[in-house]
C-alpha cells in the first residue's frame, strides 16, 4: 500500500523485453535501501524489485499491467515517479493508494497560473466519471492529488511547486497519457450501491 507521496523520481536506464514481458533498470537515489521482492510505485503501478545492481534496481511489467498504464511509453532516460510502500509507524500524508492502476487517462492542457500549474486530463469511459468527485482524491502517475472540478469526462489539478519539482509532473504535456488510480473508497462505496439496486 502507498500513500501517493513522490519520495523521488527515478531514471529508466535500460528496457528489455522478454517474451509479452518487459524488465526496465532505474537509477535512484534509494536503490542502496532496497532489497529484491520489495514493492515500489513506479509513476503509480507497483512493480516488484527482482534485481539490484550497484544504484540500479530492475522490475518486470507483465502484458495485462503494460495494456492498462502508460509503461510502454518509457524511453531510456524517461523520469518516473517512485514511492515505497508506506510505513506502517507513520504518518499518512496522502490518501490510500494500493499501485493498481485503473487506466490512463490524456492530459489535454498545462496552464501556468504564476505560481502553479493547472493540468486538465480526460477520461476513456463515461462510468469513470462516478470515481471523480470535486475535491476528491486521484492518483495521476503516482501522486496524491486533490480533484479541483470535474465535468464531464474533463477534470483538472493543482500542482504546486514543491510537486511541480520533485515529481515528473514537470515533463508532463499536452497529449501524454498518464496512470490514473481512483480512490478505493469510492470504488468500494460504488460497489455496494450496485448491488442495492
Amino acid at each position: 500500500m502507498f500513500t501517493g507521496i513522490i519520495e523521488t523520481t527515478g531514471i529508466v536506464t535500460g528496457i528489455e523485453k522478454e517474451e509479452s514481458n518487459v524488465h526496465f533498470s532505474l537509477t535512484s537515489i534509494f536503490t542502496h535501501e532496497l532489497k529484491i521482492d520489495q514493492s515500489v510505485a513506479h509513476n503509480g503501478v507497483c512493480l516488484t524489485v527482482v534485481a539490484i545492481n550497484g544504484n540500479a534496481f530492475k522490475v518486470t511489467a507483465v502484458a495485462e499491467t503494460l495494456s492498462k498504464t502508460n509503461l510502454n511509453q518509457l524511453k531510456v532516460g524517461s523520469a518516473v515517479n517512485l514511492e515505497r510502500c508506506m510505513l506502517a509507524n507513520g504518518r499518512f500524508d496522502g490518501h490510500i493508494v494500493q499501485g493498481h492502476i485503473d487506466d490512463t487517462a490524456m492530459c489535454t492542457s498545462v496552464e501556468d497560473k504564476n505560481g502553479s500549474w493547472l493540468f486538465h486530463f480526460r477520461l476513456n469511459q463515461q462510468e469513470q466519471r462516478k470515481l471523480v468527485v470535486n475535491k476528491g482524491s486521484i492518483c495521476i502517475n503516482g501522486v496524491s492529488l486533490t480533484v479541483v472540478e470535474i465535468n464531464d469526462l474533463n477534470f483538472y489539478v493543482t500542482i504546486i511547486p514543491y510537486t511541480y519539482k520533485y515529481t515528473q509532473f514537470n515533463e508532463l504535456k499536452k497529449g501524454d497519457l498518464v496512470n490514473i488510480e481512483f480512490d478505493i473508497l469510492g470504488k468500494y462505496v460504488l460497489k455496494q450501491m450496485e448491488h442495492l439496486k
